[in-house]
């Protein structure tokens, strides 16, 4: 591609291809902070929505981190055009205390938790970003540094339900009544040169965040060595192709996956009961397809968010190098699942809930009461040491004397319980 093509502003009739996905949505919410990418996604979306006689109403958030001191201004500067473009916009500022380490990740999925519950105050299911080519192109980068398997280097897809880790709580029972939030990419095939052509035909300002070239974050120290790749002709179209020929194979593989599972499993899957492989039938088909399945069975079953790669990697080569041990269960845990092989089948299920380690009991009692008796007391002692006053001291004494009588099924001596009174009273 010519520096004049690549740098060629798009017109309407393209916008028109770029967001017809999107016309028979009936809400749109509009993630826009202010830089050039948003800002041009702003712009297409209002015009190409004026445009037509009807379709989705859409909405402009801006979502102030809080972390430099110009975001503020830069959320008003939004608000003025969008205004200008007849598009409503909101604030919605990122507020509490802010981690000291991974501060953008924790931002990112601030971000979407306010996005999503934004969606869910507006009714809409789509939220619309402006992820570009270059960004595809460093997400793959990211991921092949960080060894994502196939799925990973496939990149940022242009529709993708709102992961469930990125939701709030309360927009997470929303969408398991309506359906998935999803988020649209209508952009990510458009490289950001050709975006800022876009506003700047317009005339139309945009903000800079200087944390994208501050080198203490990985994406921006990758954004500086694209210029020496793309010399060497790996620049951000060639990264976009090779990720969106991964996702075919991807695509593949997954219906692969679906044809293998219905032929290994001994019975249909349920959210009651274990999974059960064939051991035979498990062991026979090829290593990815059984990768897949383990770990499809270990998060259908897990309860500890998503599967690591590099664990479930493991986990099946000591499932596959055993297989030889006839007789010889083999046994482990990820991700809140416990995979058991038998002679006759792979067992996964749910693993017990966590038990709390325990002192060990005294030889001197019969009772299990007495580490945790010791526990308490030690516990106790450090409150009234922080507490240092007399009333607080005699409070804590109380409660702890309270607690060990009723532990052995007694209840707490007439001084205890008025003394307890006692302080209690205002």
């Amino acid at each position: 591609m010519c520096a004049a093509e690549a740098a060629r502003p798009i017109s309407l009739i393209e916008a028109k291809r770029l967001f017809h996905p999107l016309a028979h949505a009936r809400v749109l919410v509009l993630a826009v902070s202010g830089g050039p990418d948003s800002t041009a996604l702003l712009v297409l979306a209002a015009r190409w929505r004026r445009a037509r006689m009807s379709g989705p109403k859409l909405f402009a958030a801006t979502v102030d981190h809080g972390l430099r001191p110009q975001s503020k201004h830069e959320a008003r500067a939004v608000s003025r055009l969008a205004r200008a473009l007849g598009v409503p916009h909101h604030t919605l500022p990122w507020r509490g205390k802010k981690p000291a380490t991974g501060i953008q990740e924790a931002a990112r999925a601030a971000r979407y938790r306010l996005l999503a519950d934004f969606a869910q105050a507006t009714g809409a299911d789509h939220i619309v970003t402006a992820h570009t080519l270059d960004d595809q192109a460093e997400t793959v980068l990211m991921r092949m540094c960080r060894g994502s398997g196939l799925t990973g280097l496939g990149g940022m897809r242009k529709v993708t339900p709102l992961s469930p880790s990125l939701r709030s709580a309360r927009t997470a029972r929303r969408v398991a009544r309506s359906g998935d939030v999803l988020l649209m990419r209508p952009l990510i095939e458009i490289s950001k040169a050709r975006l800022i052509a876009t506003i700047e035909r317009e005339k139309i300002a945009f903000s800079e965040d200087a944390s994208n070239r501050d080198p203490r974050f990985a994406r921006a120290r990758l954004r500086e060595i694209m210029g020496v790749l793309a010399g060497e002709g790996l620049d951000a179209g060639r990264l976009a192709t090779f990720a969106r020929r991964l996702r075919r194979a991807d695509a593949a593989l997954e219906t692969a996956a679906d044809t293998a599972a219905r032929t290994v499993s001994q019975w249909p899957w349920s959210m009651e009961g274990p999974i059960i492989f064939d051991r035979d039938e498990f062991l026979n088909i090829p290593a990815e397809l059984g990768l897949r399945l383990l770990g499809r069975a270990v998060g259908h079953v897990g309860d500890e968010g998503p599967v690591e790669l590099g664990k479930l990697e493991r986990l099946y080569e000591t499932l596959v190098s055993g297989k030889r041990a006839a007789g010889e269960g083999l046994r482990g845990t990820l991700a809140g699942a416990v995979v058991a092989m038998g002679e006759k089948g792979l067992t996964v299920e749910r693993a017990p809930p966590r038990r709390r380690q325990t002192a060990p009991q005294s030889l001197n009692h019969g009772s299990r009461e007495a580490p945790v008796t010791a526990r308490k007391s030690a516990a106790t002692k450090r409150k009234i040491k922080k507490k240092g006053d007399s009333a607080s001291r005699r409070l804590a004494e109380g409660r702890l004397a309270l607690r060990l009588y009723r532990g052995r099924k007694r209840l707490a001596p007439a001084r205890h319980r008025n003394r307890l009174a006692a302080h209690r009273r205002p």
